[in-house]
């Protein structure tokens, strides 16, 4: 059985290799493939882009994103 502890490591790890959106404390958002992350939720993604203003996305290329300004991890619509 799996623990709540587990449980958003787990969405990481189906996560992997498809694409993401991130919301950031500030009130950005960014999307791009998801290809790494670590227990700090620490994440590393590939073709980013920011997508905060949906009329002007800006790419960002490959970023690494700190876990503690993650705020929500969604599957790209």
């Amino acid at each position: 059985m799996i623990s709540l502890e587990q449980m958003p490591l787990q969405v990481l790890e189906m996560s992997l290799g498809k694409i993401v959106l991130v919301r950031l404390r500030g009130g950005r958002s960014i999307r791009g493939k998801l290809t790494g992350y670590d227990q700090h939720m620490n994440l590393v993604l590939e073709g980013a882009e920011d997508v905060t203003d949906s009329s002007n996305t800006k790419p960002l290329g490959a970023i690494i994103v700190r876990g503690d300004n993650v705020i929500i991890i969604s599957p790209s619509p």
